[in-house]
């Protein structure tokens, strides 16, 4: 059969469809690797959330199933950058790194390089890839991973650059491989998507409208980690207290806990992002009842000004921030919060980002994640006037960090001295025949113990407070 007839060949229904161009292209990447004498090697290199972490996962899970074997740099035969654009920087930094991969494409024709990701939902980014970066293999978006194998056997039989990006989807391809990076935990996807419209925010523009997948696909994908050595899962959204709207048979977020709470092995469930509109009473509810979900929540704030927060369009206030967080702290008492903030959002005064300061004195926040706002072309935020001027931002920034570390630094203490239960994931990358593990309500902790002990729940003594985290030892 010639291109065409194959390509006519290939089933309609997916997963099939991606299996089928996964058996073709298995063939071809065997046929280079004779010619070069070894495997083929692939590299994914990964910007973003954990959304995107996710996802990296699934495309490394197919790029091993047609044949190439992960490398450890840029130098590789298959080189797919997963971009994320919520900020201006990240876009910057893709552009850099795709300046130096032509040099490396001129060393290594048979070299090819891919981007997906919230970056390439953007129609002008792909525009200028096109005309400025030609030495670019294949270009896709965030709605259409699974069609890599496809994506690849188009360029490899092709001489075009493949471009293929989808505005938006209804649909969710299951059953397909994917290359975990921690044998013992993993995130798994409950929704795709996000309906709320920050005003500061692309995500929702090239991450499409919300999309929940149903409970009994996500039990089963759990069920099947949990029987291949999974401990713990973390459930991703964009805000998972949405789930289930969108399903013919809806159900809410704190049932889709419950059924996933019953899994026989699973010893934790985690999950992020919450928002603080929707957060309900039956959440914390189902929370403060389990034995699994662990003792964290990250609840991003964004400002504490509650005018600020209705330019945002976040749909809560100060006030209702705050009673959220009484609520969760009544009935979760030892409960660590985490959450976002934007400082120099447009408009914002002095006075304003005192009522920030006040909600991180008042919530006392375990750690934050604290940013200086990067205008995004193409949101409402992007055209308001009164944007904050460069110095007055970065003043305001220090004071924040200032007062987040040394909140934190003091919040960290009150598990001092005590034995607490800590999963162990990886050898100490600081020291020497140390181990690195965590906490339930997410506190790093590193401790003297053999890498035997990695993916395993352990006794550990929290000896002493390092600021953000603790030396502790094995009991």
């Amino acid at each position: 059969m010639n291109r065409k007839e194959i390509i006519a060949a290939a089933p309609n229904a997916e997963p099939e469809r991606q299996k089928y161009f996964m058996e073709l292209v298995k063939e071809l990447v065997a046929e280079r690797a004779r010619k070069k004498g070894r495997p083929l090697t692939c590299f994914i290199s990964t910007f973003g959330c954990q959304m995107n972490a996710r996802d990296s996962e699934k495309l490394l899970g197919i790029l091993e199933e047609i044949g190439y074997v992960q490398g450890t740099d840029e130098n590789s035969d298959f080189v797919l950058y997963n971009t994320c654009t919520v900020r201006e920087n990240a876009n910057l930094k893709v552009y850099g790194r795709l300046g130096y991969l032509s040099g490396m494409k001129r060393k290594n024709p048979d070299m090819m390089i891919a981007l997906c990701g919230c970056m390439m939902q953007e129609p002008q980014v792909v525009e200028k890839i096109k005309k400025s970066y030609r030495h670019v293999d294949i270009i896709f978006g965030t709605h259409n991973i699974f069609k890599l194998a496809e994506l690849i056997y188009d360029r490899m039989t092709d001489t075009k650059m493949v471009v293929d990006i989808w505005e938006g989807t209804d649909s969710i391809v299951e059953n397909l491989p994917v290359e975990r990076k921690y044998p013992f935990k993993s995130g798994v996807n409950i929704m795709f998507g996000c309906n709320n419209f920050c005003s500061y925010c692309i995500v929702p523009y090239v991450r499409g409208r919300e999309r929940s997948r149903n409970p009994e696909d996500i039990i089963k994908e759990i069920e099947g980690l949990v029987a291949d050595g999974v401990v713990e899962v973390m459930l991703l959204g964009q805000n998972v207290n949405s789930y289930g709207k969108t399903l013919e048979h809806p159900i809410t977020f704190a049932e889709l806990l419950r059924r996933v709470e019953k899994i026989e092995g699973l010893e934790r469930i985690r999950f992020m992002t919450s928002h603080p509109k929707d957060l309900s009473d039956e959440l914390i509810d189902v929370m403060r009842d389990s034995e699994k979900i662990c003792r964290h929540l990250h609840l991003p704030l964004q400002s504490g000004s509650s005018r600020i927060l209705k330019v945002m369009n976040r749909k809560y206030t100060k006030e209702q921030y705050l009673a959220l967080v009484d609520r969760l702290r009544a009935a979760i008492p030892d409960i660590a919060l985490t959450t976002d903030i934007i400082v120099g959002f447009p408009g914002e005064t002095e006075e304003d980002f005192e009522e920030t300061l006040d909600v991180v004195r008042k919530v006392r926040y375990d750690s934050a994640f604290t940013f200086i706002y990067s205008r995004r072309t193409g949101t409402p935020a992007a055209a308001m006037e009164n944007q904050v001027p460069e110095e007055v931002v970065k003043a305001r920034f220090d004071r924040l960090l200032k007062e987040v570390q040394e909140i934190a630094s003091e919040v960290i203490l009150r598990d001092a001295h005590t034995v607490q239960k800590v999963l162990v994931e990886e050898p100490d990358t600081h020291e020497e025949g140390f181990l690195t593990g965590r906490l339930s309500n997410n506190t790093v902790v590193h401790f003297k113990g053999d890498a035997s002990l990695i993916g395993k729940i352990v006794d550990v003594s929290l000896d002493e407070a390092k600021g953000f985290y603790f030396m502790g030892s094995l009991k």
